[in-house]
């Protein structure tokens, strides 16, 4: 656990996407698309952005993390803007760490009105490849709904920004 745990991400990425088609309803249909990742470090690598190309079925758009490392509690913070709609407010962010080569990180939120609890799983890790999971718990985390994996697969490695 530290402020090199996403070092790994640094680089473009092709995604390939599967997405629940509804979430918190029971549904089992999903529906895959592609998109690309370019992801650079900042903040002398306690921190990174990603810009990415999600490519919907119902249309193309783009989107960014941002992600912050705090020593202090030895934890990640997770922000994700949406160009869909931009003059969002950040949420209060995703947090967590790496234990044992996978990334856990919980935040709780709103969905369709109704508080629910949020997790990312971050597995898979390789040079060439990585795993990010998204899934959703209407009952404090005793339960969990995967709604979204995506699948990233290096094009090039860090790129020098």
């Amino acid at each position: 656990m530290s402020a090199h745990d996403f070092d790994f991400f640094a680089g473009r990425w092709n995604v390939r996407h599967r997405r629940l088609k509804e979430r918190l309803k029971g549904c089992t249909e999903w529906e895959t698309f592609g998109g690309a990742s370019t992801v650079r470090p900042i903040m002398d690598g306690h921190g990174n952005v990603d810009d990415n190309v999600i490519e919907l079925p119902s249309g193309t758009y783009r989107a960014a993390t941002v992600r912050a490392y705090d020593a202090r509690t030895d934890q990640w913070a997770i922000w994700w803007i949406d160009g869909r709609m931009p003059h969002n407010p950040l949420d209060p962010g995703m947090r967590g760490r790496f234990e044992g080569g996978v990334g856990t990180f919980f935040a709780d939120e709103s969905f369709e009105g109704r508080p629910i609890r949020v997790r990312f799983l971050w597995s898979g890790i390789t040079p060439t490849s990585a795993r990010w999971e998204q899934a959703f718990s209407e009952d404090g985390g005793v339960t969990w709904e995967t709604n979204w994996v995506m699948d990233f697969e290096r094009t090039e490695g860090p790129a020098a920004f």
